[in-house]
């Protein structure tokens, strides 16, 4: 066979040798149902919030000046509520970043009242020690967290969950973690984003 057909039978089989080099999506996601689990701790990026990042000068206690829901991403998050609550899922605890997007897609979810733990905050455009020092505080504090005492909930952005869990997260989507029992290691999954029309 010449070398250009030999070529073109490369082009032409490469997808199928690249699909079945993959695992399914699914196999890495969590379904909905096991977010009941007492050691689970879903880590959510706020609901749809266009644009990137912050107005320059923003400030936390003032809303009107952070990027902010649309209202897709209030609909989103009062779904994403809906679904949760039809699938059991009843966190103990649910935490959110201060940004204003973060805790109003806490609040719209309805699934309990909502603390502001700063060490799910946005780190965007912040230097690296920065950064590394929060997320390492913030692995302390979920290895922290009982496995029998919830599902837990927490609110945070895009960069926490990477910085985490090295998972990226589309708006309202996330990482599902798994609290380990008796010295198992951490289990990560990602929790697929609620669906925008």
């Amino acid at each position: 066979m010449p070398a250009f057909f030999r070529w073109l039978a490369v082009l032409a089989i490469a997808p199928t040798l690249a699909a079945a080099q993959v695992a399914p999506a699914s196999q890495h996601e969590v379904a909905l149902t096991e977010l009941r689990h007492p050691n689970v701790v879903v880590v959510l990026r706020h609901a749809s919030a266009p644009g990137v990042g912050d107005p320059p000068g923003f400030r936390l206690a003032d809303c009107a000046t952070q990027r902010n829901l649309d209202a897709r991403g209030r609909e989103q998050a009062a779904r994403l509520g809906a679904s949760w609550k039809a699938a059991g899922f009843r966190p103990t605890q649910v935490w959110s970043s201060a940004w204003c997007r973060c805790q109003d897609t806490a609040r719209l979810i309805g699934l309990g009242p909502v603390q502001v733990q700063p060490l799910l905050n946005s780190f965007f455009g912040g230097d690296a020690q920065r950064r590394d020092a929060q997320v390492a505080q913030l692995s302390r504090l979920i290895d922290g967290l009982d496995p029998r005492g919830g599902p837990y909930l927490m609110v945070t952005h895009q960069v926490v969950i990477t910085a985490l869990t090295g998972h990226g997260a589309d708006s309202g989507g996330g990482v599902v973690i798994e609290l380990p029992h008796g010295g198992a290691a951490r289990r990560t999954r990602v929790l697929p984003a609620a669906g925008l029309d």
